[in-house]
């Protein structure tokens, strides 16, 4: 399994990251996406996942953090594409996040330019959305860009689904699913094509159901798992090796 998206080295597990790799191993949960979020952090990713074989890593401008943007970021993010070349999975995790104060008109700017960097460097995105469909659906559709992604912790309708995976993405899919009140999303998940979906945890955060008030953990991404082959048709063992494959061909550079 591959969890494909998980922040492993956020402080919430400074005190206890071997341990959790080890039991991620011993479930086979066998490789783990690091996103980047803001550049401050990219030395101490990277230097984690040099580390450990089990860790990849994405570099990029999380919306989250944008209150403190200058526009060298996005040079050295194009630096840091070049220099860790075949290493780097994605440009991630950019994207646009309508709920925060930050201007629209910022974040859209930036997450363009973003992906003209991934564009240039020919590597997917690692998309993050908060009441922001329409407007990354319509800045996906104007740009030139043609390498795909994962549009991370996917919650849209049917529709937006099917607009992503015509752009070539795939979907997120994490704890949101493990949630019986969660009908919207387990309906669409249900029925969008096996090949369109990948696993993730988004560790720390997005606990599962019954871990509430946890710490999330990307060994808990068995457990997502087991909730989408409850929801799916196709036999168990299928879904599992879809995911996985599914994960490999948007995110080619894991195997490197």
């Amino acid at each position: 399994m591959i969890d494909s998206h998980c922040h492993l080295d956020f402080p919430a597990f400074d005190l206890d990251r071997d341990q959790v790799l080890l039991k991620c191993a011993q479930l086979g949960v066998n490789s783990i996406v690091i996103p980047g979020t803001q550049a401050s952090m990219w030395p101490r990713q990277i230097l984690l996942c040099e580390s450990y074989s089990q860790l990849k890593f994405a570099l990029g401008l999380h919306p989250y953090f944008l209150h403190n943007y200058r526009t060298e970021q996005l040079q050295l993010l194009d630096q840091q594409l070049s220099l860790h070349q075949g290493k780097v999975v994605a440009v991630g995790e950019i994207g646009l996040d309508f709920s925060l104060p930050t201007d629209e008109v910022l974040q859209e700017r930036v997450f363009s330019e973003q992906l003209n960097l991934a564009h240039q460097h020919r590597l997917p995105v690692i998309v993050h959305h908060r009441q922001s469909h329409n407007a990354l659906i319509r800045l996906l559709k104007k740009s030139t860009f043609c390498n795909g992604g994962i549009i991370h912790a996917f919650s849209g309708s049917l529709q937006e689904a099917r607009a992503y995976i015509d752009l070539g993405f795939k979907l997120g899919i994490g704890g949101t699913i493990t949630y019986p009140r969660a009908k919207k999303t387990r309906a669409v998940i249900a029925q969008v094509p096996l090949s369109s979906l990948v696993l993730e945890t988004d560790a720390p955060d997005m606990p599962i159901n019954s871990k509430q008030g946890e710490r999330n953990s990307p060994s808990y991404l068995p457990l997502i798992l087991d909730a989408l082959q409850a929801l799916r048709t196709e036999p168990e063992n299928d879904v599992k090796q879809a995911c996985w494959q599914n994960t490999l061909n948007i995110l080619p550079n894991i195997s490197n």
